[in-house]
């Protein structure tokens, strides 16, 4: 399926949430990868990402080699760069070096990433997902480990954080961490102890915490999977669709009258909500949820809200708003 216009970053968010479950999911890598190289996206600084989206489509099919090819050429078109995006291509990169074969290379690949587990909220999940393909899982409790203990060494605090949002990154590396050693089996240790105080503040929150819940959103595809997969979630997310959308509406009519501004729906996949459960976690124990959308609070791709009466719906119907989710608030 070859994309006819430029690909804006919006168009490319919205094929992350939707390639794996079409038709020709290997095609659509194709199709990204030759508009990145075409010059066929509406901002040129899309490349790196386009490509690294080619390669995840092309590693969830087991495409291992073309996954590689996708990818090398994601971090060259990332050149310097070293926000959190190029991290995660790096990342990418090295999880497939893995699964090749080439540890070695791998592990090349991912010490340079260390730094960033301090500094972006999703390099934890990125970096440790990358040794968990080559079975480094101790090792990536050690690098998680020290990256949690320089963090509390940089706060200068003699006390613990209050929050999840006191804690800023800090609270995902401790997150990932426990997460990681509850998994190996390992001893609860202070850190453990510290990890299950900030998600249990965070669960407790109140209103803070319910507001981001409740701006999770699944597009059409990917809330037929959910509601396949987790029914119990029906009530939380809605019976269908339709009021999926209506719950959210109503919760963004809520917060705008409370006079909460810059408001924002959080995209998410059946796939990222387990994924970050992990296996031992539950989709639908609140604070799972509370912390997926934190990480995707984090992260590029939020739809802002609300659009123009006249303009496309947040919710990617491609009816306008005023005839699609507007009316749902009432």
């Amino acid at each position: 399926m070859a994309f006819k216009t430029e690909l804006t970053s919006s168009d490319l968010s919205e094929i992350r949430q939707s390639a794996l479950g079409a038709a020709d999911p290997l095609g659509i890598a194709a199709d990204l990868a030759d508009a990145a190289e075409a010059g066929r996206l509406a901002d040129k600084d899309d490349a790196g990402y386009a490509l690294a989206l080619a390669a995840e489509i092309a590693e969830s099919r087991t495409k291992l080699d073309a996954a590689l090819r996708y990818v090398e050429r994601a971090v060259e078109a990332y050149g310097e760069r070293d926000d959190s995006q190029a991290g995660a291509a790096r990342a990418l990169r090295a999880r497939i070096l893995f699964r090749l074969g080439r540890a070695d290379e791998a592990m090349a690949a991912l010490e340079p990433l260390r730094p960033l587990l301090t500094r972006y909220p999703d390099a934890a999940a990125f970096v440790t997902a990358a040794l968990g393909a080559g079975q480094e899982h101790r090792l990536a409790e050690k690098w998680l480990t020290e990256a949690v203990q320089e963090g509390l060494a940089a706060s200068g605090s003699t006390t613990e954080p209050s929050s999840a949002e006191d804690a800023g990154v800090l609270f995902f590396l401790l997150q990932q961490r426990h997460r990681l050693r509850h998994a190996l089996g390992l001893q609860h240790d202070t850190h453990d102890n510290l990890a299950e105080r900030l998600e249990t503040r965070l669960a407790n929150a109140g209103a803070g915490v319910s507001q981001q819940v409740d701006l999770l959103f699944f597009r059409e595809a990917e809330f037929g999977k959910l509601a396949e997969q987790f029914p119990a979630l029906s009530p939380v997310f809605g019976e269908n669709w339709d009021e999926h959308r209506a719950i959210l509406e109503r919760e963004l009519v809520r917060l705008t009258n409370a006079g909460r501004t810059g408001l924002t729906v959080l995209p998410g996949t059946v796939v990222g909500l387990t994924g970050f459960a992990g296996a031992d976690g539950d989709v639908a124990d609140a604070k799972v949820r509370s912390g997926y959308a934190q990480q995707l609070a984090g992260r590029e791709g939020q739809i802002p809200w609300p659009p123009e009466r006249n303009g496309a719906c947040w919710c990617g119907s491609g009816n306008k708003y005023k005839k699609c989710c507007l009316p749902r608030s009432r």
